[in-house]
């Protein structure tokens, strides 16, 4: 038999890499991550692991874009399998989409949205077209609404102008959108942000078997807020 191509070889041996470390951050912590661990894991040599990953930052950073493509993924798909015009089905889906992630991949979620790793600072560049693409689901939903003319937000206050810039840098990445459509998002997303951080650390009253009553009743009032009634 041909021997597999050595370019399959090493999409093979990262795919490895970062199970491991994914099972490395589970059991100890992402702070804890260690090249030499995860190669002696491997049964590879330390300086064979360096050839795929120079740093351990390097890996973290590699970790972190997929976690955000995962994450994006599912949310575009919880958005796309309800019919566009149903923008409060859309809301529902893409938010129970979003706790049912986070409960399904929670080091995943909390590498990206946790507590940051000591000494470790993402490169921008790298990050942030999947980090934009993973809130562009919910980003389009409220987009959507206000071109509809039910975006409820009228008292809302204002970006400050030093950060307008990050509003501008989204938009390359996740879409030409209305910075008020953005920022309602922003904070749509910091609350659901909050309920399943504090679910996750097993420190929120569960309302029932699960945190599944509080969260749905947070996601039913975000839709009260700010949805208008269809005429």
């Amino acid at each position: 038999m041909p021997r597999p191509k050595r370019t399959a070889h090493q999409a093979n041996m990262r795919e490895a890499i970062k199970e491991t470390a994914w099972r490395q951050i589970a059991e100890f912590g992402a702070p804890a991550l260690s090249l030499r661990t995860i190669a002696r894991q491997l049964g590879i040599t330390a300086p064979a692991i360096y050839n795929y990953y120079p740093r351990r930052d390097d890996l973290v950073t590699a970790l972190i874009i997929d976690a955000y493509t995962s994450f994006g993924n599912s949310q575009l798909a919880a958005r796309d399998a309800v019919p566009a015009e149903d923008l409060t089905g859309r809301l529902m889906a893409t938010g129970m989409a979003y706790r049912q992630w986070a409960l399904t991949y929670p080091q995943r979620y909390q590498l990206i949205f946790g507590t940051p790793i000591p000494g470790y600072e993402a490169p921008l560049e790298q990050v942030f077209p999947s980090a934009a693409r993973s809130l562009s689901a919910l980003v389009s939903i409220i987009e959507a609404l206000r071109l509809a003319g039910r975006l409820q937000a009228a008292a809302f206050p204002e970006v400050k102008d030093e950060y307008k810039f990050s509003f501008e840098q989204w938009q390359s990445y996740g879409g030409q959108v209305n910075v008020i459509s953005m920022s309602v998002a922003i904070l749509v997303w910091a609350r659901v942000h909050g309920l399943v951080s504090l679910e996750i650390a097993g420190n929120i009253p569960p309302f029932g078997p699960d945190g599944d009553a509080l969260y749905r009743y947070e996601l039913e009032s975000t839709v009260q807020q700010f949805f208008k009634e269809q005429l």
